[in-house]
C-alpha cells in the first residue's frame, strides 16, 4: 500500500459487521490515516462514529445510500478531492429481512441495496484505488453456482462486465415480482442470488482490471465472514454459539490489511482460505 496516509471506507457501518470493520481498521492503521464510517442515516453515522475510540487512525462519518443511483459516485469525488485515492474499501452495506418477509414486497429494495449498490460502488471507487488497494466485497458461502439449481448457473457464469451482472439481477428481480420465479427454478431463499451475483460482480471485474491489478499489487474480492451472532442473522439461524461481529471481522480485516495473495484475486475467500465458485472446481 502507499508509504503515505492511508484511507479506508466501509459501507453499511453503523451497526453489527460495518462497525466492526471499521473499529478493526481504526485500531490497526496510524494516526495519520482515515477511515470513513457510511451509511444512510445521518443520526447513525454521527453517533457511531463519535463513539469511536480516540486511538488509531481518524474515523469520519460520511453519508452513503448506496441505493441511490448516484450517492456512490458523489462520495467517490469527495474522497478524491480530499485524499487522491483510497486504499481498502469494504463493501458491507446490506438490507436484511426476515423468514416472514414477502420477497415480492421487499425484493426491489433489496437488490437496490445489496446488489445494484455494490456493482455501483464498485464503479465508483476501484477506479480511486492506490498501488497496493484493497477492495472487498462483504459476500457469502451461498454465494455460489453450488447453491442454485444447474439450470440457472449459465445466468451468472462467465459474465464479463457488471452491466451484465446487472442485467441478471434485474431479471431474477422481475421473476420474483412477476411470480415467474418458482416456474424459472429459483430459491425461495433471496440471499442465495443475490449473494452469487456479488460474487459474480467480482469475478466480472476482476476479469477487466486482473493483468493492471496485478502489475499495481492490488486486491479485490469477495469475503464470506462465517455466521455471526447477531440479531438479524437470528431470525432465521440459531447463532447463540456464533462468534460476535468484532471476532467475524478479523478474517476480513486479514485478507484487507494482509499480503495480496494471486489465488485470492477476483475469488470468494472464507476464513483465508478460496471456495469453489462451480461444482468441478
Amino acid at each position: 500500500m502507499t508509504n503515505g496516509p492511508r484511507v479506508a471506507l466501509v459501507t453499511g457501518a453503523t451497526q453489527g459487521l460495518g462497525l466492526a470493520l471499521v473499529e478493526g481498521l481504526a485500531r490497526r492503521l496510524d494516526a495519520a490515516d482515515t477511515v470513513y464510517l457510511t451509511g444512510r442515516d445521518p443520526g447513525r453515522v454521527a453517533e457511531a462514529a463519535a463513539n469511536m475510540p480516540r486511538t488509531g487512525a481518524r474515523v469520519r462519518g460520511e453519508l452513503l445510500d448506496v441505493a441511490d443511483p448516484g450517492a456512490a459516485a458523489r462520495l467517490a469525488e469527495v474522497i478524491e478531492e480530499r485524499h487522491g485515492g483510497v486504499d481498502i474499501v469494504f463493501g458491507n452495506a446490506v438490507m436484511r429481512v426476515g423468514p416472514d418477509d414477502d420477497p415480492r414486497a421487499v425484493l426491489d429494495e433489496y437488490t437496490q441495496v445489496n446488489n445494484f449498490g455494490t456493482t455501483r460502488l464498485m464503479r465508483a471507487f476501484t477506479p480511486l484505488l492506490r498501488d497496493g488497494g484493497r477492495f472487498v466485497v462483504v459476500a457469502s458461502s451461498l454465494g455460489t453456482l453450488h447453491h442454485l439449481a444447474p439450470v440457472l448457473h449459465d445466468r451468472f457464469d462467465g459474465l464479463t462486465t457488471l452491466d451484465e451482472v446487472d442485467k441478471q439481477v434485474a431479471a431474477w428481480r422481475d421473476a420474483v415480482l412477476d411470480g415467474s420465479a418458482a416456474a424459472g427454478a429459483w430459491p425461495g431463499f433471496i440471499n442465495i442470488p443475490s449473494k452469487t451475483a456479488q460474487v459474480a460482480a467480482v469475478r466480472a471485474l476482476a476479469g477487466e482490471r486482473r493483468a493492471e491489478d496485478a502489475r499495481r499489487g492490488i486486491l479485490l474480492a469477495a469475503a464470506c465472514p462465517g455466521m455471526i451472532n447477531t440479531p438479524t442473522s437470528g431470525l432465521w439461524w440459531d447463532v447463540s454459539g456464533a462468534p460476535s461481529p468484532a471476532q467475524a471481522a478479523v478474517p476480513l480485516l486479514d485478507l484487507a490489511l494482509g499480503p495480496a495473495h494471486p489465488d485470492r484475486y477476483g475469488r470468494l475467500v472464507r476464513f483465508g482460505k478460496v471456495l469453489s465458485w462451480k461444482p468441478g472446481t
